[in-house]
C-alpha cells in the first residue's frame, strides 16, 4: 500500500475515533477552560504540519528509485554521460534526482579536468557527498516538532489537572455549602478532562509522526543504496 493511502487511512481512523467520542470530549472541553484552547491550537498546528509534510514526502519525492537507477546505469555503461545528466535533470526536484544529477555533473567535470581515474572518482564522491549533505536533512526536517507537540499537549493537560485539583480543594476548604458540591465537581472535571484531552491529541500525533518518519527513512535508505550503486557503476565504467 502506498504511503498516501496509509496516511489517509490513519487520518480516517483518527477522525472516526474523534467522531465516536465527540460528545464526552465536548463536555470536557466546556469544563477544561483555557487549557483546552491551548491543546486545540496544538492539534490544529499538528494537522497543518502533517498535511504539508505528507505532501512533500508523497508528491515531491514521488519517484521509482530502482527504475531511475537502472535507466541511468544503462547510459553510464554505454558512456552516454550527457544523456544520463539530461535524464536526472528532469527529476532534480526530488532529492535522489538532485543528488544523481549533481554526481553525474561531477563525473563529467572530473573527466574534463583530468584523466586520472582516482581524481575522477574523488570528484564524483565529493559531488555526491556535497549534494547529499545539502538535501537529505530536508527530508526529515520538521519531524521533531511532532514530538514536541505531543509532549507539550500532555504537559498542558497535566497542568490543567493541577489547576483543577487546586480548584477542587479550594472548594472543599472555602466555598459555601450551597456551592461546594458544584465547584468540587467542576474542579475534578477540569482535572480529568484536560489530562484526557491532552492524551487524545498526543497519541494520534505520535502515530502521525511515526508514519511520516517511516516514509522519510525509506526515501533516505533508497538514496543511500542507489547512490552507492551508481558510484560503483561509474567506477566500473572507468575501469572497463
Amino acid at each position: 500500500m502506498k504511503f498516501a493511502a496509509k496516511f489517509a487511512l490513519v487520518l480516517v481512523i483518527l477522525m472516526s475515533v474523534g467522531t465516536l467520542s465527540a460528545k464526552p470530549i465536548g463536555q470536557m472541553y466546556m469544563e477544561g477552560g483555557i487549557f483546552m484552547h491551548i491543546i486545540s491550537l496544538l492539534l490544529l498546528v499538528m494537522i497543518a504540519m502533517a498535511i504539508v509534510k505528507a505532501l512533500q514526502l508523497s508528491v515531491r519525492e514521488k519517484i521509482d528509485s530502482q527504475e531511475f537507477y537502472l535507466k541511468l546505469k544503462g547510459y553510464i555503461r554505454n558512456d552516454q554521460v550527457d544523456e544520463a545528466i539530461k535524464i536526472s535533470e528532469q527529476f532534480k526536484k526530488t532529492t535522489i534526482g538532485f543528488i544523481f544529477w549533481s554526481g553525474l555533473l561531477g563525473y563529467r567535470d572530473g573527466r574534463r579536468a583530468s584523466s586520472d581515474k582516482r581524481a575522477i572518482e574523488r570528484s564524483v564522491q565529493n559531488a555526491f557527498d556535497e549534494s547529499g549533505l545539502q538535501t537529505i536533512p530536508k527530508i526529515e526536517s520538521g519531524l521533531f516538532w511532532f514530538d514536541i507537540i505531543a509532549q507539550v499537549a500532555t504537559l498542558v493537560g497535566l497542568l490543567g489537572t493541577i489547576f483543577g485539583l487546586v480548584a477542587a480543594f479550594d472548594a472543599l476548604a472555602n466555598a459555601p455549602e450551597a456551592d461546594k458540591s458544584r465547584l468540587l465537581t467542576e474542579g475534578i472535571s477540569m482535572a480529568m478532562g484536560t489530562t484526557a484531552y491532552g492524551l487524545i491529541v498526543a497519541i494520534p500525533t505520535m502515530f502521525v509522526k511515526g508514519a511520516l518518519q517511516a516514509r522519510a527513512d525509506r526515501i533516505i535508505n533508497d538514496i543511500d543504496e542507489y547512490s552507492v550503486k551508481i558510484i560503483n557503476q561509474i567506477s566500473y565504467s572507468m575501469k572497463g
